[in-house]
């Protein structure tokens, strides 16, 4: 990102870019159920028994009604093709997906975020997919005004300098300008693995780490 001064308009215009770094504390999964059989209630009721069984794991687990959200249903035909014959009606596919937020991922959790998944992966069965989850933050606001502040600083720091190199000081801010063109924080996503074996499912670690958000902005200052 660049700077210019305008000697005429006795401006000066800094750039400034700022990071805020913490551990996430929501992680996002979907957890979906696919069921098949030979006939279509049969595949749908299967489904259903198989996902209301995942919902009362998650529920026992502690975690919220309000964090638990069906994302998908749908009922598929499954075919085959065969010489002379064409597509033919081999069953029928029942899927059904449940977005969970889980709030409580520290690591002093009980149970942490590997059972409850592992809880969820046992109480569906064979027929239990994990599409992944995303780590995020619940307040993303609070993390931003930490980046905000940190351009800030970086654009003053080099308005500063600009100033001090042209034998001038720093004025009254003429405009604040947020870059909206920068993209917004993006949750990092952790691959699964699906489907998930029939035996006791054990508990996967799921490391934290950090995640950042960035912010972005353009101050224009009167030289005095």
């Amino acid at each position: 990102m660049g700077t210019n001064t305008d000697s005429k308009a006795g401006t000066v215009t800094t750039y400034g870019h700022g990071t805020a770094r913490a551990v996430p504390d929501l992680m996002r999964v979907t957890i979906s159920v696919e069921s098949r059989a030979s006939k279509v209630a049969l595949a749908y009721s299967r489904a259903g028994e198989r996902v209301a069984a995942v919902a009362r794991s998650l529920r026992s687990d502690g975690v919220d009604g309000a964090d638990i959200a069906t994302s998908g249903l749908s009922v598929q035909t499954e075919t085959v093709w065969t010489e002379g014959q064409g597509n033919r009606i081999t069953g029928y596919l029942a899927s059904t997906s449940l977005t969970v937020a889980l709030r409580d991922i520290g690591e002093q959790a009980d149970p942490g975020p590997g059972t409850i998944i592992a809880n969820c992966v046992e109480a569906g069965g064979d027929d239990v997919r994990l599409g992944g989850l995303a780590l995020t933050f619940a307040d993303q606001d609070a993390l931003l005004i930490r980046a905000r502040d940190a351009a800030w600083d970086n654009a003053l720091a080099k308005g500063e300098q600009y100033a001090r190199r042209a034998r001038r000081s720093l004025g009254d801010v003429v405009q604040i300008t947020e870059d909206t063109a920068a993209a917004p924080p993006v949750p990092r996503a952790q691959a699964m693995s699906a489907p998930m074996e029939a035996y006791r499912a054990v508990a996967i670690p799921v490391e934290l780490g950090e995640s950042e958000i960035s912010a972005d902005v353009r101050v224009t200052w009167q030289l005095d």
